[in-house]
């Protein structure tokens, strides 16, 4: 049996370079997608994303992911990107539910005009050199409209597709529909990679099972728990990686602000707190019933900062395999496993 691929989710803000060091040493994924270049007429590639996909170490294939809707634009953005880097591919973005992106008809916006979405791919596929993939979600409004996008994506000359099993209304705060990434594994010609809500080896384990994706795509589980991806390939050996201690989790967090504080981006400490909790936001959930999430949330000194995390995590407890299902960060996970 091939072995699936796993990719690292684009997350704006986050799929970042010093994450992505951090992941590396600790087996990191098969695949980077970075966050997505915004592309629009008056748009160059941003330098920061440029570097973290010359600069990731490892080696690993990394694939640029682009956020637009103007053809003429996103070719122009396209032929920079590969100019500048040795990235593996060009995926472009059909899934983000943000408001924002979505009300200047990018992002998930674009499942509703199949035309534009044709000529999009029709138009990439000469320029882009290495893989041309996509990344969306089952439907806009409905998981009724992804028979109509299967057809679509079957049709155009794409490398793979990655599928959030949910649609665009739905955000992060339902049930994955893995019935319809099993019918894209079924329909379409190229691989299909799953995503949402992965967040534990049970829960990527019955993804795989459910759909026979080619690979998974993960994010918040893989940013909360960065020995995630080396714990599925060992379940797939047949293999049980031994449980991470909180102790583990505080070299993680230590060791993500400093890669951060390197970026030089901050003019003072409490900058690179509120940055922090970017991350710790997921990678804090449900340890010690939220008392670190909300010690960490209210912190506004480096100080502060390293010594709550010394206070709740320097001890050779256990961490928490899954976090707690609040319906705001992580929700839908344990469907995947009962339903």
């Amino acid at each position: 049996m091939p072995v699936p691929t796993l990719t690292l989710a684009p997350m704006q803000d986050v799929s970042v370079l010093p994450l992505w060091r951090c992941l590396e040493r600790r087996g990191g994924p098969d695949v980077y997608v970075t966050e997505y270049f915004r592309v629009h007429r008056d748009s160059a590639p941003e330098k920061k994303v440029l570097r973290s996909i010359n600069e990731c170490p490892g080696g690993k294939p990394i694939i640029a992911q682009m956020i637009g809707n103007e053809p003429e634009h996103l070719l122009r953005t396209a032929r920079l990107i590969q100019d500048a880097t040795d990235c593996a591919g060009i995926d472009v973005n059909l899934g983000c539910p943000a408001p924002k992106v979505c009300g200047k008809q990018a992002g998930g916006a674009l499942l509703k005009n199949h035309d534009l979405i044709r000529r999009i791919a029709m138009e990439l596929r000469p320029v882009v050199s290495g893989k041309l993939t996509l990344k969306t979600r089952v439907g806009f409004e409905t998981p009724d409209e992804f028979d109509d996008l299967l057809e679509l994506f079957a049709s155009l000359p794409i490398d793979g597709l990655a599928i959030h099993g949910r649609t665009v209304r739905e955000r992060y705060q339902s049930p994955v529909h893995t019935d319809c990434i099993a019918r894209a594994v079924e329909v379409l010609p190229f691989p299909v990679t799953a995503n949402g809500s992965i967040i534990s080896v049970e829960t990527g384990l019955a993804v795989l099972e459910k759909t026979k994706a080619a690979g998974l795509m993960i994010g918040r589980g893989g940013i909360r728990d960065p020995w995630l991806f080396e714990a599925i390939r060992a379940a797939l050996r047949g293999e049980r990686k031994p449980q991470t201690t909180l102790r583990d989790v505080c070299e993680y967090i230590l060791e993500l602000s400093d890669e951060i504080s390197r970026e030089g981006e901050f003019d003072n400490d409490t900058q690179l707190v509120h940055r922090m909790k970017k991350f710790t936001n997921y990678i804090a959930s449900g340890i010690h019933e939220g008392a670190l999430s909300h010690s960490l949330r209210r912190c506004t000194t480096l100080t502060d900062f390293q010594e709550i995390c010394r206070e709740h995590l320097e001890t050779d407890g256990l961490f928490p395999i899954e976090p707690p299902d609040d319906g705001k960060l992580f929700c839908g996970f344990r469907e995947l496993v009962t339903g």
